[in-house]
């Protein structure tokens, strides 16, 4: 007898801020929970502002009750990790759904956030902090 398999709908996407990257699934026909490495979103971030951030792209094209996301993110800090989940969960709505992109795109959660860390020079302490001057 052949074994009825149903294979289950899923979106991948991939997010990356600073050194933070984050692989985010988004399940059709979900409540809209959010799952960041086996934990709830509520205990994985302290902040509400980051909380706010990785829920942006649902609310701002009213998909956050249609898809579970299941999301897998390191390196980074918070803020990053938090930043990367975003631009992934944006990557994963552009696969499940084209025709938000225009709305995604005009709110900049496609573009990838240039900005890292800059490499420190000899001479400095740090990337600009040169060291302490005395006059005598």
């Amino acid at each position: 007898m052949a074994k009825a398999t149903k294979k289950k709908i899923q979106y991948f996407g991939t997010g990356r801020r600073k050194k933070a990257v984050a692989r985010v699934r988004l399940i059709p026909g979900g409540t809209g929970a959010i799952v960041i490495n086996k934990r709830t979103i509520d205990e994985y971030f302290g902040l509400e502002t980051l909380k706010l951030i990785v829920r942006q792209p649902g609310e701002l094209t009213d998909t956050a009750a249609k898809y579970d996301v299941v999301a897998n993110v390191v390196g980074g800090g918070y803020t990053g990790q938090a930043g990367a989940i975003r631009h992934g969960i944006s990557n994963a709505l552009l696969q499940a759904e084209p025709e938000l992109r225009t709305t995604l795109k005009k709110a900049g959660f496609l573009t990838r956030d240039p900005r890292m860390k800059e490499r420190k020079k000899y001479g400095l302490k740090a990337a600009r902090r040169a060291p302490q001057f005395s006059k005598r």
